[in-house]
């Protein structure tokens, strides 16, 4: 059975930990309380949380010049703020981002949008920014309307306390069932690069991501496709619990001061090993692991194969218990392609090996033998401890 669930990051452990992300040649890793140079963050109480822990962050760039982009979530029933970045901001120039925790403000009506809003515009007010160049995010529980007025004030408290050094109090107050920070400052041939992402259930993004806020002085001079690549290849690859957000963004910013762009694979290997530790950090969760499927007929069937195994609550328990039960796997995989014309996949197909194996992080092989595609997911365990954090969320 599982030993309960991992720990976070030792303090002064190197950010790249996972298996699966190779640590980029020369990085120096820094303070993550530190920015990257022209931005400045702080993080604020106003009462969202019922920990009543800092849920309220403000993030800048001090440079007009700013590029950047955003991803926002594929949800068909976007939260408020989600709608508001749509609709009222200019993704490719974004100085700002206002984020309060505790309260998703999803599901609220029109007077959520009208409070998404007028979050943008008390915080442009603060900054001398125009509305348009604040972006919005929230994230906490769906369908309670939100405390406007608390949430004003936090926000000029916020921006009273704006820092260089303001990293770790804005990463605590995106956070909501994490149990750790997941942040990131690093230095790689003269460009720097600061990251906070929050995240831990309500995982599967598909097209978007959960709370992540990169910041750079880089030069981004395609950062909306830059962005994409990167999100494809890490948030999009993961999945707790197959849950779709109506709040996941991403944001990112770049003020080109460096006068470099990014490092080859940077940004990718930024954005893996968050969502990695999202995985990990799964609610409750003891494991993690990645399905490769190999030999599908096409891209998406092998995707879709991929998602069915790391979202099949029989193989997840069997990744909780340490149980190698490879027709766990098989049974998936043959639900996934259910109506096509598959051979008996055997357990010669199957690497289950580590399903069993005192690793936190497994991998798991499948070949399909119908063609030459392959995709692979993370995944997290599924343990008592999920069940009871949203058995009892709101109660």
């Amino acid at each position: 059975m599982s030993e309960g669930p991992v720990a976070g990051p030792e303090p002064g452990a190197s950010f790249f930990r996972s298996r699966w992300v190779e640590e980029p040649a020369g990085v120096e890793q820094l303070d993550p309380a530190q920015l990257a140079p022209g931005f400045r963050a702080a993080g604020a109480h106003c009462g969202l949380k019922k920990s009543g822990g800092t849920d309220i962050g403000l993030l800048v760039c001090d440079d007009p010049a700013v590029a950047s982009a955003m991803v926002l979530t594929a949800n068909a029933s976007a939260a408020a703020p989600i709608r508001v970045c749509r609709e009222a901001v200019a993704l490719d120039r974004v100085r700002a981002a206002v984020v309060n925790s505790g309260n998703a403000n999803a599901e609220t009506g029109e007077k959520g949008y009208q409070d998404a809003y007028d979050m943008c515009r008390r915080s442009a007010d603060a900054l001398g920014l125009g509305n348009d160049e604040v972006a919005v995010a929230e994230t906490g529980t769906i369908g309670v309307p939100l405390p406007i007025d608390a949430v004003l004030e936090g926000i000029d408290a916020a921006a009273a306390a704006l820092s260089p050094g303001g990293g770790l109090d804005f990463s605590a107050a995106i956070t909501t069932t994490d149990r750790w920070p997941k942040r990131v400052t690093l230095r790689i041939d003269g460009v720097t690069v600061s990251a906070q992402a929050k995240g831990a259930g309500m995982i599967e993004p598909r097209m978007a991501t959960m709370l992540c806020f990169v910041q750079t002085d880089a030069v981004l001079d395609a950062a909306a496709a830059e962005l994409r690549a990167a999100v494809d290849s890490s948030f999009n690859r993961i999945t707790v619990d197959g849950q779709m957000s109506t709040n996941d963004c991403v944001l990112l910013q770049g003020t080109g001061a460096a006068g470099k762009p990014l490092p080859d694979g940077l940004l990718t290997a930024i954005l893996t090993q968050l969502a990695i530790e999202i995985v990990r950090d799964g609610e409750g969760a003891a494991r993690a692991a990645r399905i490769i499927v190999e030999e599908a007929a096409t891209p998406a069937e092998a995707e879709r194969v991929a998602r069915a195994i790391a979202n099949s609550p029989l193989v997840k328990t069997a990744l909780y218990g340490r149980d190698p039960n490879w027709g766990r796997i098989a049974q998936a995989a043959g639900a996934a392609l259910a109506g096509e014309d598959l051979e008996e996949i055997g357990e010669a197909s199957i690497d289950a090996a580590e399903l069993g194996a005192d690793v936190g992080e497994a991998e798991i092989g499948l070949r399909l033998g119908r063609g030459g595609h392959g995709a692979s997911v993370w995944f997290s365990d599924l343990g008592h401890e999920y069940v009871t954090l949203n058995a009892e969320y709101t109660t």
